[in-house]
């Protein structure tokens, strides 16, 4: 019989491969029976524990052990007709099985972790279990350390037996084992091992990626209509998805995907980790253990088409999209209030040494590049627990909300005079300076304020960033913040921008002064955000306080003053220790806004007058129906999102064409975290808002960009 085309190692499974299989096999033969003819076999296999269900013992590989060796050790359970015991997740019903081995004597080790071999599906009743029958062997791999010896073997297992019934049962296992060349002495329990090492899943040649819709897909070289004639998944965890539902297969050249139904489609996990079986039409299974990632854009599943700057998958293609990202950040609103600090730092340049612009640009970019480090690493981790964490995602906390909100209320009085960054002890001032701590906190300042925006190129570069390895991820991160801090770069390393910048002077003090109302309007903004989140009772706490931070700067300005004349004056100190007081206060209440004292909890968002709410079931039913539909995804702290809105959505040309062609206008606020709102952001290849999708009456949907206008906007719903 032909060999028939199977997906193995990513290529086609041809003649070679059987060879390599049969070689394999033979190889364990060979070594097997050499071991036999050298040495006699003595018997690695513990005293049974009998019950009327099954026979367990505990096995080894090898008749005698040596230092250094890797011993594997198994509970072998020989179970009676009709009865099964788990995989690792043992489905619907069930627990699965523990051993713990521990070596003592002369050589020491101890191994908890089993290597279970792929299980076979029972369903009955509406249950699904995974299981093993018959004669089964579950092994682990004990590391051998000392001077070389004797060994005893002890080990403790616990397993769940069932058949009509459950039974759950336990055994206390030993083993002596004498010294020896472990290497050429296999024992006679050593083809289990082989059995089960043959029995088990094998790293996935495949890419797998997970849709927010469940649809599992495996990509690569050897996945045919010829190569796969079925193929069914099992989740490492249980209470993921549906296991008793069918998974619908399809499969095209270089593709598998299966249709999975989530037990709880609000609390989606962002990936799955499992095995995927896939059987030829000769009956042969392959078991591939697989870890998926979010699939984005057309890959997930969606009906929307995706942006061209999404497709590219090249690490160089993404650096560039991040870096582009980054720079045209600059021209978003949301960096707006922090362009007026940095304004202020340019013009500083203009008038000092070279070195002195250098060391200043240096400095910013170092606050922006390690902000945004910080940002990506808090992202990544998040993602990795199962977080649906996206862009701007810590604006979704108030206390973050009000922490910023007073931050900049900070930087507007230091800017307004009220005090001055100094160095030295307390009470004991020196000249205040506005060097690198300056210019790195303005760089710090300008990320925070620019996480609510997301500009051209970046949603690409941040999905990229957050489904990729980890390292790759920081490195897009950090392109993303040398994009944002680039202009500073230019202007202080290029001697022509440098020498064309203004000149110092008094006019300066005046321009200091008037920066700072950029800074208050956008706490003002931020104090709305947060009674969006949690409504109006939030404001005495978060105006009580930005009162009280007031009275510190104030405090500590004028201490200030009275410390560079006279000194750690008694009066200095104890105007330092009120502002301190007055600071941990102000801090505290914040706790206040996390208990939700300050408020009743999140607030419920309301569709605005003209628009609807956005849920996929909604989405989904006005699609079937027919009728347009424009989605607009959306944040109180996206300025960006508010921009668009007023200089296009809410004008009269567009609200009048959306009457005319019965456009409905759907919104998804995304202020508070939203799970269903941020899958619908991943399945179309954004981490974060504004997104805009336009659905033609029974076609798929179009992205537009993210800055609108109305001739654009006009043009998409044509």
């Amino acid at each position: 019989m032909t060999s028939m085309a199977r997906p193995w190692g990513g290529r086609q499974f041809s003649s070679n491969d059987a060879i390599g299989l049969m070689l394999r096999k033979l190889f364990f033969l060979v070594l097997l029976l050499s071991s036999f003819g050298h040495v006699p076999v003595f018997a690695a296999e513990s005293d049974p524990v009998v019950s009327s269900h099954d026979t367990a013992t505990l096995v080894t590989d090898r008749d005698s052990v040596e230092a250094g060796a890797t011993l594997h050790v198994g509970l072998r359970l020989q179970l009676k007709p009709g009865w099964h015991t788990y995989w690792l997740n043992a489905g619907d019903a069930g627990e699965p099985p523990t051993l713990k081995v521990t070596a003592s004597g002369a050589l020491t080790g101890q191994s908890e972790r089993i290597d279970f071999p792929t299980p076979v599906r029972i369903s009955e009743g509406g249950l699904m279990s995974y299981a093993y029958t018959g004669d089964v062997l579950l092994p682990q791999a004990l590391k051998l350390e000392g001077q070389g010896g004797a060994v005893t073997l002890k080990a403790h297992a616990e397993w769940l037996v069932c058949a009509a019934t459950c039974v759950p049962e336990q055994g206390d296992f030993a083993l002596d084992l004498p010294a020896g060349n472990a290497k050429a002495n296999s024992s006679a329990q050593a083809p289990l091992f082989v059995h089960a090492a043959q029995s088990s899943p094998i790293p996935s040649p495949f890419a797998a990626s997970l849709a927010a819709n469940g649809l599992l897909s495996l990509t690569g070289k050897g996945l045919s209509p010829e190569s796969v004639e079925r193929a069914w998944f099992m989740p490492s965890e249980t209470g993921l998805i549906d296991q008793v539902a069918p998974q619908k297969l399809n499969v095209s050249e270089g593709e598998l995907t299966l249709a999975l139904n989530w037990v709880d489609a609000a609390h989606k996990p962002a990936s799955l980790e499992g095995v995927v079986v896939v059987q030829d039409k000769a009956g042969q299974q392959t078991a591939l253990w697989i870890r998926t990632v979010q699939a984005t854009g057309a890959a997930s599943g969606s009906s929307a088409t995706t942006p061209p700057v999404s497709a590219p998958s090249s690490l160089w293609q993404m650096l560039l999209f991040a870096f582009l990202g980054g720079l045209i950040l600059n021209l978003m609103p949301c960096v707006f209030p922090v362009l007026a600090m940095k304004a202020f730092s340019l013009v500083r340049l203009g008038g000092g040494k070279r070195h002195e612009q250098i060391t200043s640009a240096l400095a910013y970019t170092t606050g922006v590049m390690g902000s945004f480090a910080a940002l990506g690493v808090a992202m990544i981790l998040l993602r990795s627990v199962g977080s649906a964490a996206g862009w701007g995602f810590q604006f979704q906390s108030p206390i973050f909300v009000i922490s910023v909100a007073w931050l900049l209320i900070m930087m507007a009085l230091n800017l307004l005079g009220v005090f001055e960054f100094t160095l030295g002890r307390i009470g004991q001032d020196v000249t205040p300076r506005h060097g690198v701590w300056g210019d790195m906190l303005t760089g710090l300042l300008a990320v925070i304020v620019a996480t609510p925006c997301t500009a051209p190129f970046m949603g690409a570069a941040i999905a990229a960033a957050l489904s990729g390895p980890a390292w790759a991820g920081l490195v897009l991160f950090l392109a993303m913040g040398f994009g944002l801090a680039s202009p500073y770069i230019a202007i202080a390393t290029i001697p022509f921008l440098a020498r064309h910048m203004p000149k110092p002077g008094a006019w300066m003090a005046v321009l200091k002064q008037a920066l700072a109302f950029p800074l208050l309007g956008t706490a003002v903004w931020l104090f709305w955000v947060a009674c969006v989140q949690r409504g109006a009772m939030i404001l005495p706490v978060g105006l009580g306080g930005a009162v009280g931070l007031g009275l510190v700067a104030w405090l500590f300005g004028t201490t200030q003053r009275q410390a560079m004349i006279k000194g750690a004056t008694p009066g200095v100190i104890i105007g330092r220790i009120l502002a301190l007081l007055v600071l941990v206060i102000a801090g505290a209440s914040l706790a206040r806004i996390d208990n939700g004292v300050a408020s009743g909890g999140l607030v419920e968002t309301k569709a605005e007058a003209g628009s609807v709410s956005y849920s996929p079931e909604r989405l989904a039913g006005l699609r079937e129906e027919g009728k347009p539909v424009f989605v607009d995804m959306t944040a109180a702290w996206c300025i960006t999102c508010m921009v668009n809105e007023r200089v296009a959505l809410q004008t009269a040309p567009v609200q009048k064409a959306f009457k005319a062609q019965g456009v409905v206008y759907m919104k998804g606020d995304w202020t508070n975290r939203d799970e269903t709102i941020s899958a619908f952001l991943r399945e179309h290849g954004r981490d974060g808002v504004p997104l805009y999708v336009y659905y033609a009456p029974h076609k798929d949907g179009k992205i537009l960009p993210q800055i609108l206008t109305v001739s654009g906007v006009l043009d998409a719903i044509r």
